[in-house]
């Protein structure tokens, strides 16, 4: 039997079995979906100690066959991107397959025009508009590897990328719509380029029609050149090791980590994946909330279900505008069936109440997914029962950037959910626990640092030109073995809850406190809106813990007797959920917490600030609310 699509428990049991016996055997059967110009001579060669991985050696491909082409036939006419603009009041523009494949073949070949080919490094750096998903693709169609850096990091983090994987071209917009805001992407990129003499040629796209000034022999509107670019182009045959795109992942030192996914594993991973963590069904409308900048938005938007056939939902705005009910009137107005975003976007709406959300008509909801960090408690029950109505599985994914794919994660109505667990190993990975001694733990429940014991298609083959730094963060920590930096613990029934980071675990008192259990407890105080752990230095316990808190609403403690009266609840909270040990022993009321673009919390700084060590905060530029760093500094305790 086809494993492709899991329906039932026993099929996923059944699947998973035999991916962990006869891995090259399960995943030549789950490749025999696609369409191959030549198929793979071996399935399968790894060698964890070098680090080096290759799946379906000698098999050849292009991706955007598989994406596009070969829905040809029969579903044409069916809508492929659904693009939901910033300005509810513009209209949202179906894409059908046909449209998207006349789109990007015109795309491709004005790249191979100006001199782009296989190999070479294209850097797209645009706002969630059509062009972006069309501009992935047109790089794939032709070979060249895309790095897409998300519209909104600063010039000098934009140069840094382009530089370091040495892009020829860039293709950006005018400026972007972000809620009431208009931002200046032009600009960003010129400033950007003063340090990038390689970039030969800037392609813009015409978003907001503002004035900008164009360089000579360098910059083109680019639609002139598409109305006049031929509707077909042969896509480049690609080998299946071949690399599909470069994406940037923040390291905790040092500059960011160009990871490399390669083009076959990856296709395979990305549509298994995406057809099974969200039960798609061909009639149904996809919609994650993710920007393209991100490997959400790679594997979850573009990829995953194009691969798949889908209707997948581009929205270029942000879940506040122009009010909080945005994401709701989406879901309604499309008849959305399948529902994926970020804890922290559920937090935000949670603020603003339930009454948004009951106001529109969600009954076409099947499947919630959560991506970016694992759901608080009060999260998850807020999102099942006001968006889902108790009906609605949710997923919980766990993943990374270097994943290429969700790794852990419940099947919806399939297999068992729990509030905060991710739950279950995806067929095809095999995790394990390890105790501070570098040793796996062989019991059902444990806790430790989760890592994966044998390569699955999409994990990145290497960092772009530095494969040392590759094998010393993943794979030099454990032998044999692929570290992932987080931290698990396993319940009775083998299930996996994400703890946080390792670097997130704090040893108070000889105790490993994981810090995602801590915020938790805090975050289900009426008052709390979100909160960040950290350890500081303490002569005593070695470390103690530092909680900075943020309030719903923004509310101030106006008093100090109202200030110690809080701390003391979270604390006995605290207290309640986990033990004395855990209690904090500092708290700083915040206005809000630094965080990444894709609204991971930067606890590396604020760890920093906690130990008083403000000198070396590395580079804030690009966090989303670097402010709010220089606050926290000027009130710390």
């Amino acid at each position: 039997m086809s494993h492709y699509h899991i329906k039932s428990e026993k099929q996923y049991q059944e699947a998973y079995l035999e991916s962990v016996k006869n891995p090259e055997e399960f995943w030549a059967q789950i490749a025999e979906n696609f369409q191959w110009t030549k198929k793979w001579d071996t399935v399968l060669n790894f060698d964890f100690s070098k680090p080096e991985i290759n799946w379906f050696q000698g098999a050849k491909l292009n991706i955007t066959e598989n994406c596009i082409d070969r829905h040809l036939f029969e579903r044409a006419n069916k809508t492929a991107l659904l693009f939901e603009p910033n300005d509810p009041s513009e209209e949202a523009a179906h894409i059908t397959y046909q449209q998207l494949h006349d789109r990007v073949c015109q795309l491709a070949n004005v790249l191979k025009d100006k001199g782009i080919k296989k190999g070479d490094r294209v850097c797209l750096y645009l706002p969630m508009v059509p062009e972006l998903a069309i501009s992935v693709l047109a790089c794939a169609r032709i070979g060249a590897i895309h790095t897409v850096v998300f519209a909104g990091f600063s010039a000098s983090a934009l140069a840094a990328r382009i530089l370091d994987c040495d892009c020829k071209l860039v293709v950006t917009s005018d400026g972007a719509f972000r809620g009431s805001k208009t931002i200046d992407l032009k600009s960003i990129v010129d400033n950007a380029l003063k340090n990038c003499p390689n970039v030969k040629t800037v392609l813009v796209v015409k978003r907001v029609h503002s004035e900008i000034s164009l360089t000579e022999n360098r910059d083109l509107w680019l639609q002139p050149l598409l109305d006049k670019a031929e509707k077909t182009c042969t896509p480049e045959v690609m080998d299946a090791e071949d690399p599909l795109f470069i994406l940037y992942t923040s390291g905790s030192t040092g500059k960011p980590k160009g990871m490399v996914h390669t083009t076959a594993g990856y296709m395979v991973y990305s549509a298994f994946t995406f057809k099974n963590v969200f039960q798609y069904e061909e009639e149904d409308v996809y919609w994650c909330t993710a920007d393209i900048g991100w490997i959400t938005g790679h594997s979850y938007i573009v990829y995953g279900p194009l691969a798949n056939g889908a209707t997948s939902v581009m929205f270029e705005g942000v879940p506040s505008y122009p009010d909080y009910g945005r994401f709701w009137d989406i879901v309604q107005k499309h008849k959305v069936n399948q529902f994926y975003t970020a804890p922290t976007a559920i937090r935000a709406l949670a603020k603003e109440g339930a009454t948004w959300p009951s106001t529109y008509d969600l009954s076409s909801l099947k499947v919630l997914g959560t991506v970016g960090e694992p759901i608080n408690d009060e999260a998850w029950h807020w999102y099942d029962e006001h968006i889902g109505k108790g009906t609605c599985p949710i997923v919980d994914t766990w993943w990374q950037t270097e994943n290429g794919g969700i790794l852990i994660t419940s099947l919806p109505g399939i297999t068992k959910q729990i509030p905060t667990f991710a739950t279950l190993p995806m067929p095809g990975i095999q995790p394990c626990l390890m105790d501070e001694n570098g040793e796996e733990i062989n019991t059902t429940e444990a806790s430790g640092g989760l890592c994966i014991k044998f390569p699955w298609p999409s994990i990145a083959r290497t960092i772009w030109g530095n494969h040392d730094r590759y094998r010393d963060t993943y794979f030099s920590a454990y032998k044999n073995k692929y570290f992932t930096g987080d931290g698990a613990l396993r319940n009775a029934e083998g299930l996996y809850r994400i703890t946080g980071r390792v670097d997130d675990v704090i040893i108070v008192s000889g105790h490993n406190l994981g810090t995602a259990p801590i915020e938790d407890a805090i975050d289900e105080h009426l008052k709390v809106s979100e909160s960040a752990i950290v350890g500081f230095p303490h002569d005593i316990k070695g470390n103690a813990l530092y909680g900075y808190v943020t309030l719903v609403n923004s509310l101030s403690t106006s008093s100090e007797t109202e200030t110690n009266q809080l701390k003391k609840e979270i604390n006995d909270l605290i207290s309640a959920k986990i033990g004395p040990i855990a209690k904090l022993d500092k708290i700083q009321f915040t206005e809000g917490l630094p965080k990444t673009r894709s609204g991971k919390i930067m606890r590396r700084i604020l760890r920093k600030i906690a130990s008083n060590e403000t000198n070396n905060l590395g580079d804030i530029s690009t966090l989303l609310n670097p402010e709010v760093v220089e606050k926290i500094i000027e009130e710390r305790l």
